[in-house]
C-alpha cells in the first residue's frame, strides 16, 4: 500500500496539533521545511544520522 507524501504529512501535522497543541504556524513551517529539505543533497546525511 502507497500513501501519498501530502497525505502522510497532513495526517502527521493533524494529529500533532491535537496532541501537543502548538501553533499551527509552527506545525506548518516544521512540515514544510522537512518536505523542501527531503529533496535537497543533505537528505542522506540526515538519514544516516537518524538511523544511527
Amino acid at each position: 500500500m502507497e500513501i501519498p507524501l501530502w497525505l502522510a504529512l497532513l495526517a502527521v501535522g493533524v494529529l500533532g496539533v491535537k496532541l501537543i497543541r502548538p501553533p499551527w504556524w509552527l506545525v506548518a513551517l516544521l512540515l514544510l521545511g522537512g518536505y523542501l529539505i527531503a529533496d535537497t543533497p543533505l537528505s542522506p546525511a540526515i538519514d544516516t544520522a537518524i538511523n544511527n
